[in-house]
């Protein structure tokens, strides 16, 4: 059993909120996934959803993901959502090392499609490449953090210098790219080593400057754990939004039938009792899955 580092309680607050601002040229029907997920160690204390000008907003949580989506229908003109919510959030923290990699053949079955490839997450081409630097490494915990070590060591962290149709293999190739990009290497070398792996778009407490932020998880022992290799927020401070294969399940929003031109984008994250982010980020294995 893994070995817990903190006591069963250790329960924080964060305050989340974003609003995003949309010039409509044409009438749009906009899906939005910006509501942080809820479950047993991560829950929603209050939140406010508010459109202007006032919209119907259509809301679902989806049963396969546990992704909260708002559909909202958009006239022409100028559309503004201002989203914000306090969290309670209680991370798992256990020790790394007692924390070991499940066999295919024992993974849940709703786990299994994690380990294939998918549009952004070519895991299959990763195959030779994963093999030959990680695959004598002790199976667990630390081998995905040596994966992560790895991409931060080796990729440069570079604003624009991907777009949405990058993909893991040409980041590789490129040696560069941002936070979805990081996470989708680490997801196909995950997979390619045949650990479920899969994309987590989160609120990251810590982050400069704040933003929509992505990881990704990894299936070890009977849960999901939380890895960044872009090594720029706190572990214990993510609140998941959402996750999916990969980016394309996770956008925080997408559009379809008219013509959006974004104006403005503002993403917060703080702590509810106005403490920083401590100076010694921890190093335990840490989950906000409710397993």
């Amino acid at each position: 059993m893994p070995v817990s580092l903190r006591p069963p309680r250790d329960i924080m607050h964060f305050d989340v909120a974003c609003s995003l601002a949309y010039s409509v040229r044409e009438p749009a029907t906009l899906v939005l996934n910006v509501r942080p997920a809820q479950n047993a160690r991560q829950r929603i204390v209050s939140e406010r959803f508010e459109t202007t000008p006032t919209a119907a907003v259509e809301s679902t949580t989806l049963a396969s993901s546990g992704n909260r989506l708002d559909r909202v229908q958009l006239a022409p003109g100028e559309f503004r959502l201002d989203y914000r919510a306090r969290v309670s959030l209680e991370p798992s923290r256990v020790d790394p090392a007692s924390v070991g990699e499940c066999p295919p053949s024992e993974l849940p079955l709703d786990v299994l499609e994690n380990l294939m490839a998918s549009r952004y997450c070519e895991a299959d081409r990763f195959a030779r490449f994963a093999d030959k630097v990680f695959g004598d490494m002790a199976p667990g915990h630390l081998r995905v953090t040596a994966i992560c070590n790895w991409i931060h060591d080796h990729l440069d962290y570079r604003r624009g210098s991907s777009n949405a149709h990058t993909s893991a293999i040409d980041t590789l190739t490129d040696r560069a790219g941002v936070c979805r990009d990081f996470a989708h290497v680490g997801i196909s070398l995950c997979r390619a080593l045949g650990i479920p792996a899969r994309f987590a778009s989160v609120y990251a407490f810590g982050l400069e400057p704040p933003d929509f932020h992505a990881v990704f998880e990894a299936w070890l022992g009977d849960r999901w754990y939380l890895f960044d290799p872009t090594r720029q927020a706190a572990l214990d401070g993510l609140v998941r939004i959402g996750v999916g294969r990969d980016a394309a399940d996770v956008a925080f929003s997408n559009s379809w039938g008219g013509v959006l031109e974004p104006l403005d984008m503002q993403v917060s994250i703080t702590r509810s009792d106005g403490a920083a982010e401590p100076a010694d980020r921890t190093v335990a294995a840490v989950s906000v899955d409710a397993g």
